[in-house]
């Protein structure tokens, strides 16, 4: 099924973007785990819409509705099922484009594979709200993730031409990431936060939008997790990134910098380090770890200790207010579209804990 990913547990995504409700069930969860609704809720409203002029006006609370799977809170070992109910939806603004598919939308490609029975409102099943329930998913499993020391976290690198610093891919740690998780437009560079704001205005003011980078970092995650070929953790956090509409490409470590570089300058030495106690005090124990991290924490598909890290290419939104040339499906001739509705500018904010949810989903079902 294509709306299913998962190995260890399963998780499936339901719904339509103006559908009654959207959803998620996620089977194989171990019972007796105290979800922490509070938390979760917090982690939803990071990709919630209309918090801003650089996010679509829509208003969803996006509140969760466990329907399945739950005995007071707990898990009882039942699959577990979520809903959120879809209340800001304005059909209308979809009817044009029945039979005039958006350039850069999977309209023209669905009413090809579906004869023309696909929902077009919104997107449909292959809309970036279907995000919402992975959000509750990965926001769950970031959960489990914490209580096996595991943490994740994500921040914008580039919006349009503006770019900042990524992780440092050696030591990044748990300081970056409270920091990152309290702010609502995650960038470490406050200046920088600023130009690219001022961009997205700009862009919306002309009717256009804006597409960018976003990195995620994953640590605390031992050696050895993953497998080789084509079940490694590239291979499954790949698949499940790509999963979110915008998501375009995807580079572990320094990823195409590689092909640029010599054996020698892109190797990572082996060395032994000390461990510390969690008072910072220094432990007996040795472990071993590389000194640089181009490989980004995954060699031959298993990971090695070091942070995991990854970059993703977000494309800028297709929904635009400038007219288009595209086609009339009926008459098989050209015709000029102007989109209406209410869409993001820039959909890279929004994206980045939905990178987050998804990269928690992938290592919890390999862990």
């Amino acid at each position: 099924m294509s709306n299913t990913f998962g190995n260890n547990i399963k998780v499936t995504i339901f719904g339509q973007s103006h559908s009654p409700a959207i959803g998620v069930t996620i089977d194989g969860l171990p019972a007796g785990f105290k979800i922490d609704f509070d938390e979760l809720y917090t982690f939803m409203q990071r990709r919630m819409p209309g918090q801003g002029s650089h996010t679509t006006s829509r208003k969803e609370a996006d509140e969760p509705e466990f329907i399945s799977g739950l005995v007071d809170g707990v898990t009882c070992g039942a699959p577990l099922t979520a809903i959120i109910r879809n209340t800001d939806i304005r059909p209308s603004d979809y009817d044009k484009i029945k039979d005039i598919p958006r350039p850069s939308h999977a309209d023209y490609t669905a009413y090809i594979k579906y004869g023309g029975a696909h929902d077009v409102r919104g997107g449909g099943a292959f809309s970036g709200r279907l995000t919402a329930p992975v959000c509750i998913a990965g926001g769950i499993c970031i959960q489990l993730l914490k209580c096996e020391g595991i943490s994740i976290a994500a921040h914008i690198t580039q919006i349009g031409d503006v770019c900042v610093k990524g992780f440092d891919p050696v030591n990044v740690g748990e300081r970056e990431f409270s920091l990152l998780k309290m702010l609502n437009f995650p960038v470490m560079d406050i200046k920088a936060k600023e130009q690219m704001l001022a961009a997205i205005e700009n862009v919306k003011q002309a009717g256009d939008s804006l597409g960018g980078i976003v990195e995620c970092a994953a640590i605390g995650l031992p050696a050895g997790i993953g497998e080789p070929m084509f079940d490694g953790m590239e291979n499954r956090l790949a698949s499940i990134l790509f999963g979110i509409p915008a998501v375009k490409g995807i580079e572990f470590g320094n990823g195409f910098a590689a092909a640029g570089l010599k054996g020698s300058e892109n190797n990572d030495a082996f060395i032994i380090a000390a461990r510390c106690h969690g008072d910072g005090s220094p432990d007996t124990t040795k472990t071993i770890k590389t000194r640089t991290n181009n490989h980004g924490g995954i060699l031959g598909g298993i990971t090695s200790g070091m942070p995991l890290i990854f970059r993703v290419a977000i494309k800028p939104t297709p929904s635009i207010a400038i007219e288009q040339d595209s086609v009339s499906l009926s008459r098989k001739e050209p015709q000029k579209l102007k989109i209406e509705g209410r869409h993001d500018p820039c959909i890279v904010p929004r994206v980045v804990p939905c990178i987050e949810a998804a990269a928690a989903i992938a290592i919890y079902d390999a862990l």
